[in-house]
């Protein structure tokens, strides 16, 4: 008898901003997908560092509520941390609302196509005392 195959569990990194903002970041590239495309409401903000490999990175966005421009900068210097420019000084981030965020047909994981596009210049960070400060 086959066993019951085991629903998908995406490992993602979690950062609270002031105001109690959540950030998720993907750690793989199925990570990602799950991320971008299963798990992000349609209002949710969505991150990825601009024309390399990266994390994607989602800011939830409670119903009725939108984020400052502060808290959309956190979020994108979190994309850029996740990112091969972690040691850049100024990365341009792509951002969106996650409802802008579709997988082509028959892409690999990890890839997705993103319009709306905004880009927010920002310097690499993860909010002060997360695990991943140190890194």
């Amino acid at each position: 008898m086959p066993r019951p195959t085991k629903a998908f569990e995406p490992k993602l990194f979690e950062y609270v901003l002031p105001g109690g903002w959540i950030v998720l970041a993907g750690r793989t590239d199925q990570d990602n997908d799950h991320l971008s495309l299963k798990m992000a409401a349609p209002n949710d903000y969505w991150f990825h560092v601009r024309g390399m490999p990266g994390s994607h990175v989602v800011l939830r966005v409670p119903a009725g509520e939108d984020p400052d421009n502060a808290t959309i900068k956190a979020a994108a210097a979190i994309a850029a941390w996740h990112s091969k420019k972690r040691e850049a000084r100024q990365v341009g981030v792509s951002c969106t609302r996650a409802r802008f965020v579709t997988k082509p047909r028959g892409a690999k994981p990890g890839t997705v196509e993103i319009r709306k596009e905004k880009v927010v210049t920002v310097r690499p960070a993860v909010p002060a005392g997360s695990e991943e400060e140190a890194g």
